[in-house]
């Protein structure tokens, strides 16, 4: 599991970037409910995630930042990396972002590929 907190600010929002090898779409889904194990990241706003199955078969969970999953789910795409589960969290700081919010997503996931050596 690689683990980037507190990464990037942007108008009060913080966000964080994790990610892991995943199998299935319940795999993806039980990453995402032992990182929200933590307090922390369980009262972020947002857990956007996405993942491309090692069959191929794309998923995305938004959860309520509308059109964040498919950001990641085209970068994952874009690198070839299957099997792999990418979760990016929000703390909203108060003031909409807009469109920079798909920036900042891209931003995240840029730096966990470049942690992970991708």
């Amino acid at each position: 599991m690689i683990q980037l907190e507190n990464i990037l600010t942007d108008r009060g929002s913080k966000y964080a970037v994790s990610g892991g090898s995943v199998t299935t779409r319940e795999d993806a889904a039980a990453f995402v409910k032992m990182l929200k194990r933590n307090k922390k990241y369980s009262k972020a706003t947002h857990n956007t995630w996405a993942v491309i199955l090692p069959d191929g078969t794309p998923v995305k969970n938004d959860d309520g930042e509308a059109g964040a999953g498919i950001v990641i789910l085209r970068m994952l795409e874009r690198e070839e990396i299957l099997g792999e589960v990418v979760v990016v969290t929000r703390w909203f700081g108060g003031v909409k972002l807009g469109g920079d919010r798909f920036r900042r997503v891209q931003d995240c996931v840029r730096m966990y590929l470049d942690a992970r050596g991708g």
